[in-house]
């Protein structure tokens, strides 16, 4: 008899043959229904996806894509959610929601790559997407038109190298960049080619104009400043990757507060340092409550913090825990590269199981509708 992991692994098999005729997907569900998230995901035979999950659990659609994808953004007020190709990836890909299929397929042009990134305007006019300029290792912030098939329409300047995870901030003019500090070329895949000259940072940005207003430096140079996420009162909570020795035990979470512009790295008890295996994933901010989780898929754990304190709250082993979004009031969902679907909470230190999918989460998950902070 078929347990329930091989009947999901039967389906996505016959999911793999679909092509991109007419720019569909598979739909797998049998009714529309709304979607809690979407994820870059791959199959067992190493092929790559856009799929999306319903509020009740059910795989939507898969979506076939040409390369590894890694994160999202939702549109504000609509039905498009882009996913980007992972660094040093060329793609960006718009969804459809409502049709379960591929809108666009937008490339990064010649001499440019991703970094796996991007976030809307408030209005949904513009799409502003995290990109390399690679025959000078230039950080850009490239704006795109949403309102006109995606049109680019200018780079900004970050006057440093990597830039990988941004949000909007709150007060809808402010862009918050993670500056990863780390030179990529396509030619070399994912080689990291400047690790002992890394510049990472944190970043501000009037999404107008893309002039930088604020620039915070991590305590030391090759803590690559990657993954992040914004309260509604304006805390940011940053995560970082660290490219020294790896028995090196240096803080991976850091914290600002734009109302006061105070930077601050914070210090958890060397137990949980050493467990983070010197690597964080995603950032997942809850609106409703004081927490933000932190994923850890080196170390197979979470970490819950308070983002007012900045104190401990709670740490849940998860093995290959990666992708991460708020989920009720208070706690959250989380993928594994496994397959599962966990939700945790900062009362329990144990995960509970929302879910188990044939296939292997990226990093990110993306909201199926635009969270409002």
């Amino acid at each position: 008899m078929l347990n329930r992991r091989q009947l999901l692994r039967a389906g996505l098999t016959g999911a793999a043959v679909i092509g991109l005729s007419g720019c569909a997907g598979r739909q797998l569900g049998r009714q529309p229904a709304p979607l809690q998230l979407l994820s870059a995901v791959d199959d067992d035979h190493g092929q790559h996806y856009i799929t999306a999950v319903t509020q009740s659990g059910e795989q939507a659609f898969m979506v076939p894509v040409s390369e590894r994808c890694h994160g999202g953004c939702p549109q504000p007020h609509g039905d498009h959610v882009v996913i980007f190709a992972r660094r040093p990836g060329r793609q960006m890909h718009v969804i459809d929601t409502r049709r379960g299929a591929l809108a666009h397929s937008i490339d990064a042009g010649e001499g440019f790559h991703f970094y796996g990134h991007g976030v809307y305007s408030p209005d949904a006019r513009y799409l502003y997407v995290t990109m390399n300029r690679y025959s000078d290792a230039a950080g850009l912030i490239r704006v795109y038109d949403a309102m006109n098939g995606y049109r680019a329409l200018q780079d900004y300047p970050l006057h440093g190298i990597g830039p990988h995870e941004l949000r909007l901030h709150p007060d809808g003019e402010t862009l918050v960049i993670a500056l990863g500090g780390i030179e990529t070329h396509p030619d070399y895949d994912r080689l990291k080619l400047n690790i002992a000259s890394m510049q990472p940072a944190l970043l501000l940005m009037n999404r107008h104009d893309g002039q930088i207003t604020q620039r915070f430096a991590p305590s030391h140079h090759q803590l690559s400043c990657r993954h992040l996420d914004v309260s509604p009162e304006g805390i940011v909570i940053a995560g970082y990757q660290y490219e020294g020795p790896e028995w090196d035990t240096p803080p991976l979470i850091a914290k600002l507060d734009t109302r006061d512009m105070q930077f601050s790295e914070l210090e958890l008890p060397l137990e949980d340092v050493m467990g983070l295996k010197n690597y964080t994933a995603s950032i997942a901010i809850s609106p409703t409550s004081p927490y933000t989780v932190i994923t850890a898929p080196r170390g197979h754990r979470a970490v819950i913090i308070n983002h007012h304190t900045g104190e401990l709250v709670q740490r849940i082993a998860v093995q290959d825990v990666a992708g991460a979004l708020p989920y009720g009031n208070s706690g959250f969902l989380v993928s594994s590269g496994m397959g599962g679907l966990y939700l945790l909470d900062a009362e329990s230190d144990q995960a509970q199981p929302h879910g188990d999918y044939a296939v292997h989460w990226d990093n990110h998950l993306t909201p199926g509708a635009l969270r409002q902070v």
